[in-house]
């Protein structure tokens, strides 16, 4: 299992990053990597008990293919399929969790859930997160496909000039600047 993603902009992005790269890698890994994503994404605070179901990654799975299908579309300017669509919205259609507010001893706020999650309410909150993305025109126009040569993360690019060309400039941004050295830097072939 590789290294889970959260910085991509939104929380329906950062589950499709659990499968990206090339070929693509599985991050979620069965139900310990769900759980540690649903943690790292802070849909279940972090320590909180969380009983991980045996049917919980598959329906988080699915929904990502979902996402990924819709995400593709987008980015290729086309429209989405009528059955992604109708799977978001079922998925949306479920009742999102709830985190409350809980005063500590020492006087500071900690979120908690009033209830333990489950799967559907885990679901909806992401497919909600999507809702809002797919609808939204401005974060629409913000959808970005990394320009690494072994990545297909895609995240929402909110720099200035949104001239982001890469998910990480730490990661794929230094593999492309250490490429260009190398080739800039290497011997001309001979022509024989």
């Amino acid at each position: 299992m590789g290294e889970l993603r959260f910085d991509c902009g939104r929380l329906c992005l950062n589950l499709v990053a659990t499968r990206a790269g090339r070929p693509p890698a599985e991050r979620l890994g069965g139900r310990a990597g769900l759980r540690e994503w649903l943690a790292g994404a802070a849909l279940v605070p972090r320590g909180e008990p969380l009983d991980v179901g045996d049917g919980w990654p598959a329906a988080f799975t699915t929904l990502r293919a979902t996402l990924e299908r819709l995400l593709t579309a987008q980015l290729r300017g086309e429209p989405p399929a009528a059955a992604d669509v109708d799977a978001l919205n079922a998925a949306a259609r479920g009742t999102p969790v709830a985190p409350t507010a809980v005063r500590q001893d020492d006087g500071t706020l900690a979120r908690v859930l009033a209830t333990p999650p489950t799967c559907d309410a885990l679901l909806a909150t992401v497919a909600r997160d999507a809702v809002d993305l797919f609808t939204d025109p401005i974060d629409r126009a913000r959808l970005r496909a990394c320009e690494g040569e072994d990545c297909t993360v895609v995240y929402l690019d909110t720099s200035r000039g949104r001239r982001r060309r890469w998910c990480s400039s730490e990661v794929c941004g230094n593999r492309e600047r250490v490429a260009r050295h190398r080739r800039r830097a290497a011997p001309p072939a001979v022509q024989g």
